[in-house]
C-alpha cells in the first residue's frame, strides 16, 4: 500500500532504464516471503481477532461502569475505528522508518493501551487507554503487515494476501475464546493485563519483517555475509537516478563528506580531538534524522494529497459513500451480540459455541469462496460483490426477528459468509481507479471503513438506550448500509441509460 524505499525488492519507479538493470530479489515469491506471511498472519490474529472479539469485555464494562450502551460502545469503536482511520497517516512512519520499526513501535504501543486499561478507573479512562492509545497502536502495527506482504510477493500476491487476512478470522474464534476464559477466571482487569502482554508479540511480528533492498545479484563487498542485505539510506536512494543502483549502496551525502573534512581539520590542529568528534558525530545523526523525515513527508504528501484527480472518479466517490456506511453492519454484531444473546437468555447455549465464532469461520471460508468464483473467466468481480453486499443487508434485517440460538446461528452464518467480500475490495478499487492509483485509493476507502467502525456501534448503543430494543438499530444501520448499495448502482444505472438513448439517437438518424 505504501510504498517505503526500504522495503522495495523491484524498482517500481518510472525508469524502465533502471528496470533493466535490477534483477528480482531471491526472497521473492519465495524464501523469506513466507516468513513475511507468517508475521502478517499473527498480526491479524492479534490486531484484527481482538477488536472482533471486543464484545466480550463490552459486556464487562457495562456491569462494571454503569453508562449507558452508547457511551460505553464508544471505547470499542474508537480502538476498531482509529486503526483504520489512521492508515493514511501512518504512511509517514512508513517512509521514514520501515515497516519493521513502525510494526515494533505500534506493538509496544498496543500493549500498553491495553495495560494501561487494566487500571482504568471509569469509561473516560478507556477511551485513553484503549481507545486511543491501543487503536494508534494496532493502526501502526496493522497496516505495515498488509505493506510487507505486498512488498515480498509479486507473482503470488493474491494467494499470500489471502493466507495473510485469513488471520482475522482465526484470531476471532481464538481471541473470542481466550478472553471469555480469563475474564471467568481471573476479571476482565487482569485479563487485559495478560492480553496485553500477549500484544508484544507484535514486536516479534515486526522484526520478522527483514527489509529488501533494490541490487543485483552476485554483487556483495569482500567480507560481507551475502545473507545480510544492507537497506539503502534515504539520501542513497534519492541519488539511484544518477548514480544506478548498483553504485546506490556506496554513495556518500555531500554532507557528511564536509563533515569528514573538519573533523580531520580539527584533529590536525589538536583541538579538542575528542570532543569535536562527539559533536560531529551528533550533527551527523541530526542531519541524517532531518533528511529522512523529510523525505518521507514529500512522499507521504504527494502520494494522498497529490490524487486530487481520483475524487472526479463518480464511481470512485460512490464507492467512498459505500464503505462509509458498509464496515458499520459487520462489526455492530460482533459488539452488540454478547449482550443480545444475554437478553434472549441463550447463555449457555452461546459458551458451548458463540455466535461470533460461527460468524468468524464463516467469514474465513467466505474470503476463500468469493475469491475463487470472482477469479473464474465467466463471472464478474463486480457481480459477485455486490450479490454478497446484499445478501449481508438482508441478513441485517433478518437477525432482529431470531430470537431462537438456532436462528440466530444460520443468520450469523450469512453475516459471516456474505462478509468475505472484504477479499474482493482491492480488485473492484483496481477496477476503479486502475493499477496506478491502488494504493492511494484502497488507503481512502480503508480511511472510510475506519469511520464506519468509529461510528456505528454507538449509534446502535445509543438506539438501545432510546428504545430498550436492538430490533431499530439494526433496521437504521441496514437501511443505511442499502443506501450505500444503490449509491454503487446509480453510475451505472446514468451510463445503461446514456447507452439506450444514443443508440436511440444513432437509429433515428440512420
Amino acid at each position: 500500500m505504501y510504498t517505503s524505499h526500504e522495503e522495495i525488492g523491484y524498482d517500481f519507479e518510472d525508469h524502465p532504464k533502471e528496470k533493466k538493470t535490477l534483477k528480482p530479489h531471491r526472497d521473492i515469491d519465495g524464501g523469506w516471503a513466507w516468513m513475511v506471511v507468517l508475521s502478517s498472519f499473527f498480526v491479524h490474529i492479534l490486531i484484527m481477532g481482538s477488536q472482533m472479539a471486543l464484545g466480550v469485555l463490552n459486556v464487562e464494562w457495562l456491569e462494571e461502569f454503569h453508562q449507558s450502551r452508547g457511551l460505553t460502545a464508544w471505547v470499542s469503536s474508537l480502538s476498531m475505528g482509529l486503526t483504520l482511520i489512521v492508515g493514511p497517516f501512518i504512511g509517514l512512519f512508513i517512509n521514514t522508518c520501515g515497516c519493521r520499526w513502525t510494526t515494533i513501535v505500534g506493538g509496544l504501543l498496543n500493549s500498553l493501551g491495553w495495560v494501561l486499561s487494566a487500571y482504568a478507573a471509569n469509561v473516560h479512562c478507556l477511551f485513553f487507554t484503549f481507545g486511543v492509545a491501543a487503536g494508534l497502536g494496532s493502526g501502526m502495527a496493522y497496516l505495515p503487515a498488509v505493506v510487507m506482504v505486498g512488498r515480498y510477493f509479486q507473482k503470488r500476491r493474491a494467494l499470500a494476501q489471502g493466507l495473510s487476512t485469513t488471520g482475522t478470522g482465526f484470531g476471532t474464534f481464538l481471541m473470542t475464546a481466550l478472553l471469555k476464559y480469563l475474564c471467568a477466571e481471573y476479571g476482565w482487569r487482569n485479563a487485559m493485563f495478560i492480553h496485553g502482554a500477549v500484544s508484544l508479540n507484535l514486536c516479534v511480528c515486526g522484526a520478522l519483517m527483514r527489509p529488501l533492498s533494490p541490487r543485483k545479484d552476485g554483487d556483495h563487498s569482500a567480507g560481507e555475509d551475502p545473507r545480510v542485505i544492507p537497506a539503502p539510506s534515504m539520501e542513497s536512494v534519492k541519488s539511484s537516478e544518477q548514480l544506478g543502483s548498483a553504485e546506490e549502496k556506496d554513495s556518500v551525502p555531500r554532507d557528511e563528506g564536509n563533515l569528514c573534512n573538519l573533523q580531520d581539520q580539527e584533529c590536525r590542529g589538536q583541538a579538542r580531538p575528542t570532543e569535536n568528534m562527539c559533536a560531529l558525530r551528533v550533527l551527523k545523526s541530526v542531519s541524517q534524522i532531518t533528511l529522512l523525515v523529510r523525505k518521507g513527508f514529500r512522499d507521504w504528501y504527494s502520494g494522498y494529497f497529490g490524487t486530487a484527480s481520483l475524487f472526479t472518479n463518480r464511481m470512485f466517490v460512490a464507492f467512498i459513500f459505500w464503505a462509509l456506511f458498509a464496515y458499520s453492519s459487520f462489526v455492530i454484531p460482533f459488539i452488540h451480540l454478547p449482550e443480545i444473546v444475554n437478553l434472549y437468555n441463550l447463555t449457555e447455549q452461546n459458551d458451548v459455541f458463540p455466535l461470533t465464532s460461527i460468524i468468524a469461520i464463516l467469514h474465513i471460508f467466505g474470503k476463500v469462496s468469493l475469491g475463487f468464483v470472482a477469479d473464474l473467466p465467466c463471472i464478474s468481480v463486480w457481480n459477485v460483490f455486490l450479490i454478497a453486499n446484499f445478501t449481508l443487508v438482508l441478513s441485517i434485517f433478518i437477525l432482529p426477528l431470531m430470537h431462537t440460538y438456532t436462528g440466530l446461528a444460520i443468520v450469523c452464518a450469512l453475516i459471516g459468509f456474505s462478509s468475505g467480500y472484504f477479499s474482493l475490495m482491492p480488485v473492484v478499487t483496481e477496477d476503479l481507479v486502475g493499477i496506478e492509483h491502488l494504493a492511494n485509493a484502497y488507503g481512502i476507502i480503508i480511511c472510510a471503513n475506519g469511520v464506519s467502525a468509529l461510528l456505528g456501534p454507538p449509534f446502535a448503543g445509543w438506539i438501545y438506550d432510546i428504545t430498550q430494543k436492538y430490533d431499530f438499530s439494526f433496521y437504521i444501520c441496514g437501511l443505511l448500509y442499502m443506501v450505500g448499495i444503490f449509491s454503487l448502482l446509480i453510475q451505472p444505472c446514468v451510463q445503461m441509460i446514456d447507452q439506450a438513448r444514443r443508440g436511440r439517437a444513432d437509429s433515428t438518424h440512420v
